[in-house]
């Protein structure tokens, strides 16, 4: 019999030596056997922002600003994708898909993603369960609004004139809250007037500016800059309160079309599975980024108002949002699409 002793032939070690590293690699494995590898930081690569709009677009703009001010609290670098097409649907099904570890994530409104489940008979998701919102920036209503060669200056003179023209009166669209608002002007006025979407709001100025519709139904992005350079005219927002960075336009309620009170919100949003730990480094950047004095200040720029609001509530106001949504659409008559 061949005598054991503390001398053991595989790499020199001791016996000794090998019982010790054993139990040290049980310990750290937590009796799994499997290894330990130490967790990349986040982010570790690059952050993928998908946007539902043109490139150049002034919904583009946003979410450029709001991906750029973020990343300086985050780290990393932040690209910004635009995925055009469906009422913003194609973007919005990209990131539900997405895999859940926070290198794809959506700026966009929640209150958009909650109209499409109306608007839609199968928008590709369930928006209940397949996302979750991180915090808002901003809220915003849609305007009702005419060219500047347009004799109409008030709602009452546009009103006016829609009625006269019957159902040779047009109207324009471009997004789900201007429908929505558009639609219940539409049938809180008893008007026979048509509807004419447009892909982009850039696609109707021509067309807005010829007559060939009466009005449109703008976001402010796009609209409160032009009204403010005297290139259109603004006449009325879709909130039931005045804007505090547009005070001087009067809302649809007030303006003879009670009862009007659609407005859309801006936020952070992820596919729902992403890790806690993910979860919070985002949403933290992303509010700083939002609570900063000079992105209330950009806002006012487009007549949008400053509206920060964290986790939880962004996320409970998005469930609120899709029974507003189904509300909307039943009170606007409007028949979902294929």
């Amino acid at each position: 019999m061949t005598k054991m002793t503390n001398s053991m032939s595989a790499g020199g070690l001791t016996r000794r030596q090998i019982i010790e590293g054993g139990m040290a690699l049980t310990a750290a494995t937590g009796l799994t056997g499997l290894p330990v590898f130490a967790e990349d930081k986040y982010p570790s690569k690059d952050i993928h922002v998908i946007a539902p709009f043109p490139p150049g677009s002034g919904a583009d703009i946003f979410v450029r600003y709001f991906a750029e001010n973020t990343r300086p609290f985050l780290g990393g670098t932040i690209i910004v994708e635009n995925k055009v097409g469906a009422s913003g649907n194609l973007a919005v099904n990209q990131v539900a898909r997405a895999t859940p570890d926070g290198y794809t994530i959506l700026i966009f409104s929640p209150s958009g993603i909650a109209g499409n489940m109306a608007m839609f008979k199968n928008p590709g998701y369930d928006a209940a369960t397949a996302f979750e919102v991180l915090g808002s920036v901003a809220r915003l209503p849609f305007t009702v609004s005419v060219s500047i060669k347009s004799p109409h200056k008030t709602m009452a003179d546009l009103i006016a004139a829609v009625k006269a023209k019957g159902a040779n009166a047009s109207y324009g669209t471009t997004a789900p809250t201007g429908q929505v608002a558009g639609a219940m002007m539409k049938k809180f006025l008893n008007l026979s007037i048509v509807e004419v979407p447009y892909r982009t709001a850039a696609d109707s100025v021509n067309d807005l500016d010829a007559g060939a519709v009466d009005y449109m139904m703008y976001d402010p992005i796009f609209a409160i800059p032009r009204h403010r350079e005297g290139k259109i005219r603004v006449l009325a927002v879709s909130s039931k309160e005045r804007m505090s960075t547009a005070p001087d336009i009067p809302t649809m309620h007030e303006s003879g079309v009670p009862g009007v009170d659609v407005v859309g919100w801006w936020g952070l949003i992820v596919p729902a599975g992403v890790p806690e730990p993910i979860k919070e480094q985002l949403s933290e950047a992303f509010l700083k980024m939002a609570r900063k004095p000079e992105t209330k200040e950009w806002l006012a720029k487009f007549g949008t108002d400053s509206w920060v609001i964290g986790r939880a509530q962004s996320q409970k106001q998005m469930l609120q949002e899709i029974k507003n949504w189904a509300e909307f659409v039943k009170i606007a008559n409007i028949e979902p699409k294929g």
